[in-house]
């Protein structure tokens, strides 16, 4: 996994590096049963303090990303996303907010939005996930 941070953008470091995992399952870069670097391994090859990474992680385990196995290491889950349905669209209806806020404030309108969305679907289509 090459995976890259920022260290001069707003966002934190462990946000980045939560991002940057999740966009990696959803292009299909990483695949259920994938290890992931050990904390150490990461944090070493980003030069970054350990504790971001587990922080990271944590985050991620929490999300039904990726499971922990004592002794082996952290894998990309097998699974979907464990949240219920309701609670996965009342997510996905925050996200599709922010996008339509942040895209007003930059002067864009609903169709300029609704084709860039088409645009990175259609360039970088998601893998199919079944209904959890």
């Amino acid at each position: 996994m090459n995976l890259r941070i920022d260290p001069a953008s707003p966002e934190p470091i462990f946000e980045q590096i939560v991002f940057r995992v999740k966009n990696a399952v959803a292009q299909g870069e990483l695949g259920g049963g994938d290890r992931l670097p050990s904390v150490r391994e990461l944090a070493r090859d980003l030069a970054i303090n350990p504790n971001t990474v587990a922080r990271a992680y944590e985050t991620l385990e929490a999300a039904g990303v990726i499971v922990r196995r004592q002794g082996a290491g952290c894998f990309v889950s097998e699974r979907g996303s464990g949240l219920a349905t309701s609670e996965r669209r009342r997510r996905l209806d925050e996200l599709v907010d922010r996008l339509v806020t942040e895209g007003f404030h930059l002067g864009y309108g609903a169709r300029e939005l609704r084709d860039a969305l088409s645009e990175r679907l259609s360039a970088n289509p998601l893998p199919s996930k079944r209904d959890a």
